[in-house]
């Protein structure tokens, strides 16, 4: 009963008129993204970051986070309409959401994708607004030690899960590490790989790293293509968007499953909203009476995946807002906007800043109901968006780059430092290097130097007190465990070579 009283402090803090014109702005643009393929909401988190900086911290969180889940809404319209995800985590959406257009049922297609995500984005808040307070009090209990550990085991999950080479993901991993330790020791104000320049003694900055790293690369990467893939839209006008009475039938379980399987996901490290998706729809598949109809326009393989991914997106706030820790990238640029502005997430956030955790959460509820209005009514303007060619949009993104890098702190050195990190995140996409695991040990790294040495100090240099506390323990194991199972395909190639030789 505490936290809707809680709740309702935050809908005090929220319902002004500046807090929900971000909160527009934010779900808008988000949706906007979505629509949009190729842009994704890291690349426009990162693009407008620099814009939130003079805004006060529970304004500057309300607008990236409703891009974010803003663009999980939007994704579903390309996929959908176009057969072409918007946003990474509406893959699966394409499936049968395109199927079912081509069948003469985009309608119900887009309303159960909008319905859906709207009860499951929902649910999902409800969850962490009782999820967050309860593992808040538990992680007080955490010492340097502790932090290690889920750092550790949180990097090592990452590596873990990721999409290509386990090597390559490592490697970048520990590149990140380095690239957060430039600038000066934090205890003995020693410099560290700034070779010379004064510019990075204050470390990288987090603008133009995220900038360069999605938004620029994403810009160079198409500019490469000599002739970026048609967009055919299947109609141009969309009539019958309510499901109709069977087609809820046939939805709300896998909309109510998808929404649990998202959110536990979105707070594992490495998780979040693709998986969630890919997930859900394994399960629906795999239930089913009626398997043979997925990918042929089956309407729970919309309703499910869409759900898990809205879902996720709440669940990915439980360890960023209770223990400080990202599970995935957006999160690492949520918990770099707020330090930006001198807040610091983890147990004590919810008691030092409950205007902000609590605004917080009184804004996901009201962003969910402005989606749901933005993706029914207006969807005839997201299929006029749909036609904008690329030629017109990529150049605009080059100029937000530049002015969003130069307008933190008024210094070229962002600008080339941006241009550095475009070029750099446009190689690692072109050969198969993941970006995901960079970011979050650059995030990450500070901690993970910080904790270890605290952690030594307080056992007089003896790495037993790794092992000997039982979160501790518990999380040394579990990283041990992933390290093993991510070697156990590389042993298996390399014998399979010398098996053939």
């Amino acid at each position: 009963m505490e936290s809707f009283h809680h709740l309702l402090y935050g809908f005090v803090e929220i319902l002004r008129l500046e807090p929900l014109l971000y909160c527009f702005a934010g779900v808008f643009i988000g949706t906007l993204i979505g629509v949009l393929p190729g842009i994704g909401p890291v690349g426009t988190m990162s693009l407008l970051l620099p814009f939130t900086i003079k805004a006060p911290p529970l304004l500057a969180i309300i607008m990236l986070a409703g891009i974010y889940y803003g663009c999980q809404y939007g994704g579903s319209t390309t996929s959908i309409l176009v057969n072409i995800p918007g946003e990474a985590s509406s893959v699966v959406t394409c499936l049968d959401g395109y199927q079912m257009a081509r069948k003469g049922r985009a309608g119900p297609a887009l309303g159960i994708a909008a319905f859906g995500s709207f009860i499951a984005g929902t649910l999902g808040v409800f969850a962490l607004m009782l999820v967050a307070p309860a593992l808040a009090s538990l992680a007080l209990r955490f010492g340097p030690p502790e932090y290690f550990s889920l750092i550790c085991m949180g990097l090592t999950m990452v590596i873990f899960m990721a999409r290509g080479s386990s090597i390559r993901a490592m490697m970048m991993a520990v590149f990140g590490i380095i690239l957060g330790c430039v600038g000066l020791d934090p205890q003995t104000g020693a410099s560290r790989f700034i070779f010379g320049s004064t510019d990075l003694m204050d470390g990288i900055g987090l603008g133009p790293f995220v900038m360069g790293l999605f938004g620029m690369s994403e810009v160079f990467l198409n500019i490469e293509k000599s002739s970026i893939e048609e967009r055919t839209l299947i109609v141009d006008k969309i009539k019958g968007l309510l499901p109709t009475l069977q087609d809820w039938k046939d939805s709300i379980m896998p909309i109510t499953r998808g929404s649990v399987v998202g959110f536990l996901l979105g707070i594992l490290p490495g998780g979040g909203a693709i998986i969630s998706s890919f997930f859900s729809y394994a399960i629906e598949k795999r239930i089913s009476k009626h398997p043979e109809k997925f990918g042929k326009g089956a309407i729970e393989g919309v309703a499910a995946p869409e759900s898990a991914n809205n879902s996720a997106t709440a669940g990915g706030m439980v360890p960023l807002l209770t223990l400080g820790i990202p599970p995935n990238v957006v999160m690492a640029i949520l918990l770099g906007v707020l330090v930006i502005h001198d807040v610091v997430p983890g147990p004590r956030f919810i008691s030092q800043h409950p205007e902000i955790f609590w605004g917080f959460i009184a804004s996901m509820y009201i962003g969910n109901i402005m989606l749901l209005i933005l993706n029914l009514p207006l969807i005839g303007l997201w299929v006029k968006v749909l036609k904008v060619p690329y030629k017109i949009l990529f150049p605009i993104i080059l100029v937000f780059c530049i002015i969003g890098a130069y307008g933190i702190n008024n210094s070229t050195f962002d600008i080339y430092t941006m241009i550095v990190f475009g070029v750099l995140g446009y190689l690692m996409r072109k050969y198969e290097f993941e970006g995901a695991p960079m970011v979050l040990a650059f995030f990450l790294g500070p901690m993970f130097e910080r904790n270890f040495r605290l952690s030594l100090l307080l056992s007089d240099g003896s790495f037993s007190i790794f092992f000997t506390r039982p979160i501790s323990a518990g999380g040394m194991i579990v990283t041990f465990l992933l390290l093993v199972f991510s070697a156990i395909p590389i042993i298996q190639r390399r014998k399979e070579v010398i098996s053939i030789e």
